[in-house]
């Protein structure tokens, strides 16, 4: 979903995530309950080595991602994912996944979208690819009729950064806009080309892939050049690897931090063992009850909402994410604060970590 986010700015202890929880059941929802199973996702947990994941090993976990980060970093981006994929290359199997992010800046003035994008230099098995993300100002999300006005401007920009990126990169893209709708096409039959729009605004992104591996690395240089040296914030993503291998990656350029993401399995009030064990810097997400809007405000519009459970440092926070807004944007803070009982502030995820 290309959500509407809202969030209680009040530290919580747990027990006060699980009164929220039988609140909910008071008003006829299904929130889980104490000992159900959740899956509890796990982000931006800093480690000073790859073996403190086993913090983790009392839990069932899934996707393990070390993320190697350099901030205000200056250097050479041909050099550094070169350094990477030559490491990539002596560990690569079946399930490992390397790429290396660095953001690039629309040269043209916007208005509806930021001027910094994102894009991903990834190795996968046997292939490589090209990730190119924009993001809007603003997350209107599909259905809602909020800047109607302006979707021709988006659309238009949106061509136009796309384009910029698709050139820079020497790919055979072509964008079109068809139904007010921006399509893009890939002349190259042969590749695995994959597009993600929403159909409104929000942020959205297309992946080139290739059997050369190394086809992007120049091409790649080249949109994170157009950051004209100045201090990034890049970001090294490793899946599947054996901590040897990791402690290669972090050789290619050292002073990098290290953050693991995962998802794990546990029951519901086993939460805040696992925010202690990634404590002091992790953060954890676990989802407390989903349902339609529908039941609850009939006069609104439909949508579909998520009660969320956030826990970093040594509390809890709530959120909401709703697909839509079911209710103007003056009463959506009164019913959302009737909903769980706390305050809660309009809060949109930022559009890059």
């Amino acid at each position: 979903m290309r959500e509407r986010r809202w969030e209680s700015p009040a530290k919580l202890q747990f027990g006060d995530v699980l009164a929220i929880g039988e609140r909910l059941a008071g008003l006829g929802l299904e929130p889980a309950a104490p000992a159900r199973d959740i899956i509890c996702y796990i982000e931006e947990w800093m480690v000073q080595a790859p073996e403190d994941f086993d913090r983790l090993d009392p839990w069932a976990t899934e996707d393990v991602t070390l993320v190697q980060i350099r901030e205000a970093w200056r250097g050479d981006f041909f050099l550094l994912a070169g350094g990477y994929h030559t490491v990539y290359q002596r560990h690569q199997a079946v399930g490992t996944y390397c790429s290396v992010s660095h953001p690039w800046r629309i040269q043209e003035v916007l208005r509806t979208h930021h001027p910094r994008g994102m894009f991903w230099l990834g190795f996968r098995h046997t292939h490589g690819f090209i990730r190119v993300r924009l993001h809007t100002t603003d997350v209107i999300t599909p259905g809602e009729t909020r800047a109607d006005d302006q979707r021709d401007l988006w659309i238009d920009e949106r061509q136009r950064a796309f384009l910029a990126a698709i050139t820079l990169l020497d790919l055979p893209i072509e964008p079109e806009v068809k139904d007010g709708s921006l399509l893009l096409h890939t002349s190259d039959r042969s590749v695995a080309f994959f597009c993600s729009w929403p159909d409104s605004f929000g942020p959205c992104q297309f992946e080139y892939n290739s059997s050369d591996a190394f086809e992007f690395l120049v091409p790649a240089s080249r949109l994170a050049a157009t950051y004209d040296g100045e201090a990034a914030t890049v970001r090294a993503y490793l899946t599947g690897f054996s901590e040897a291998a990791l402690e290669e990656f972090q050789a290619v350029a050292p002073g990098a931090l290290s953050a693991y993401r995962c998802s794990a399995h546990c029951p519901l009030d086993e939460l805040p063992e696992i925010l202690q064990a990634i404590a002091p810097a992790g953060r954890l997400y676990a989802t407390l009850c989903e349902f339609q809007t529908q039941p609850l405000l009939p006069d609104g519009a439909e949508a579909y909402a998520i009660v969320g459970i956030l826990g970093r440092g040594d509390g809890f926070q709530i959120e909401v994410r709703l697909n839509r807004a079911p209710l103007s944007e003056d009463d959506m803070p009164g019913w959302l604060e009737k909903l769980i009982g706390l305050p809660v502030t309009y809060s949109p995820l930022p559009p890059f970590p």
